[in-house]
């Protein structure tokens, strides 16, 4: 296990045990802590022995996600008991359900802008991040954010939910985007382990007619306007990566029809049987094709030649698409 995966573990145990201990004392029905209390000196003492992470059936490693979502599991996805196993599938049924219910209002539109998106976890969650905030001010703006957690399954969406919970908090402060992001990395990074991060692509479209976009680390943005596809890459290294960075924003001014296209990775890593990668350019080349489309069917004919590239290899990522228009 990586040093610096062991150690957020390691400290994460002795904050528990250290609870523990406390509640136990202080409790008057304490044998269900105390059983937690063994469990937990278990743990540290396996760490201690240099067999922590290992299935106590089969001896390979436990699946990192589920050690970071929960540090006492003891065996491997291959070896849990038939009630393990259905508390483990009732487990991520509920947290896709409470996923799904944190995604935003499918197609909004909002002063002047509509939207579409489609949202694909490889498993039951997923570590993409979709919003799109209406901020209903002086300005009338529509706050959009995309991004990727490292990692992937149960510990990814965790990480997902809480860059959910950061940008939605920070919308209200009123921020610029620059600061907006800089401070949301800032509290990812201060409440993560340092091997976590997420890259992300945000921003605010105005009223006006403008939209001001902030790359963080993330897949290059895809803009149709003037009947060309350019795009607008990242100017900044993802959240969470350093405690303190600075971020630029790009201000661009939208007439009807401009359009702005945003993926995750899930899409332009996808693979062909020949291992060769869907990319970015295939993406631009859809987008150029159908500058009439509604923004639904730009999303559908995107996943459709997709599908057409991969020619039934399956997909190893996450996939989510987010289209937004200037329709007024």
């Amino acid at each position: 296990m990586a040093d610096l995966t062991e150690t957020y573990l390691r400290d994460q145990l002795t904050t528990r045990r250290q609870k523990l201990e406390l509640a136990v004392v202080n409790g008057k029905e304490a044998a269900g802590l105390r059983q937690l209390l063994d469990d937990v000196d278990a743990a540290l003492q396996r760490m201690d022995a240099g067999s922590y992470g290992l299935c106590e059936s089969c001896h390979e490693s436990i699946e990192k996600d589920r050690l970071l979502a929960d540090p006492l599991v003891r065996y491997c996805l291959d070896h849990l008991t038939a009630a393990e196993q259905r508390a483990l599938e009732a487990d991520l049924e509920m947290a896709a359900r409470i996923q799904q219910e944190l995604l935003p209002k499918r197609n909004l539109r909002f002063a002047g802008w509509e939207t579409a998106y489609h949202y694909a976890p490889l498993g039951p969650v997923s570590g993409d991040y979709c919003d799109l905030v209406v901020h209903e001010n002086e300005s009338d703006d529509l706050y959009f954010a995309l991004g990727d957690a490292t990692g992937k399954g149960v510990a990814a969406s965790m990480l997902m939910a809480q860059l959910h919970a950061i940008f939605r908090t920070l919308i209200g402060s009123g921020l610029p985007v620059p600061a907006l992001v800089a401070r949301a990395s800032r509290i990812f990074c201060e409440s993560t382990m340092s091997s976590l991060f997420a890259t992300l692509v945000c921003g605010r479209a105005g009223s006006a007619g403008d939209i001001e976009i902030c790359n963080a680390g993330h897949c290059a943005a895809l803009l149709w306007q003037n009947g060309q596809v350019s795009r607008i890459a990242a100017s900044g290294v993802p959240l969470g990566m350093f405690c303190e960075g600075e971020y630029v924003s790009e201000t661009l001014p939208f007439t009807p029809g401009d359009t702005l296209l945003l993926y995750t990775d899930g899409i332009s890593e996808a693979r062909a049987a020949n291992q060769e990668e869907y990319g970015e350019r295939r993406l631009a080349e859809v987008l150029a094709g159908s500058p009439a489309s509604s923004l639904p069917a730009l999303i559908q004919v995107s996943l459709e030649n997709l599908k057409a590239f991969r020619g039934g290899v399956p997909l190893h990522d996450d996939l989510t698409l987010l289209a937004i228009r200037r329709s007024r």
